[in-house]
């Protein structure tokens, strides 16, 4: 049996020895392994990956679009709502307005404007009249011009039908009532009467 004792020293290079082998052998098993994937597959697998990214970036792209589009058509219908409301607001009030104007009209038309007594009064009503209606055409409301023009279903209505060789069939020769719209919408038609050929004219084309 030896009796020399093992050199710290010794032990200490052994092991230093062996840590550099398995360093080493790590290293070259790394670069064997890195070297194992072909050049090719890489860049197949980072061209992919790149694919990927990018249909995800239109894919996104298109969302936020999509979103921009629900956004501005939601703006525009409640843009749209607003105007209308802010149009159409006064249309019940016009509506029931309109017969104190016929009034006032039909009192000017039937008041003698010859008597003297009563010329001073049929100048106030004229007035108020006028004064009445500029004050609603301000907010749209317009009466409808009817007499010497065709007949329209969509602002006319015809209460009665006479001849007239004067003017072409289908044209509207006097109104019983006048008829209004308010920003360019309907609220009451013009009761009109419409001319038609006389019978003899009708005769002769036959």
């Amino acid at each position: 049996m030896s009796d020399k004792k093992p050199n710290p020293e010794q032990h200490e290079e052994v092991q230093a020895d062996l840590n550099e082998e398995v360093q080493s052998q790590t290293e070259q098993v790394a670069a064997e392994g890195a070297d194992a994937v072909p050049q090719e597959e890489l860049v197949s697998a980072l061209q992919a990956d790149l694919e990927a990214a990018q249909a995800e970036l239109v894919k996104a792209s298109e969302q936020v679009l999509r979103a921009q589009a629900d956004t501005q058509n939601v703006r525009r219908r409640a843009e749209q709502d607003v105007e209308k409301a802010h149009k159409f607001a006064l249309e019940r009030f016009s509506a029931d307005l309109l017969p104190v104007i016929d009034s006032l009209e039909r009192a000017v038309d039937s008041a003698n404007v010859e008597d003297e007594a009563q010329k001073a009064m049929v100048e106030g009503m004229q007035m108020t009249l006028n004064m009445f209606q500029g004050a609603l055409s301000k907010y749209g409301l317009v009466a409808i011009e009817a007499v010497g023009e065709p007949f329209d279903p969509q602002l006319h209505e015809a209460m009665s039908m006479q001849e007239n060789a004067d003017v072409e069939p289908g044209t509207v020769i006097a109104a019983f009532q006048k008829g209004y719209t308010l920003n360019g919408r309907l609220v009451r038609p013009a009761m009109v009467v419409v001319s038609k050929a006389s019978q003899s004219k009708v005769d002769e084309q036959a």
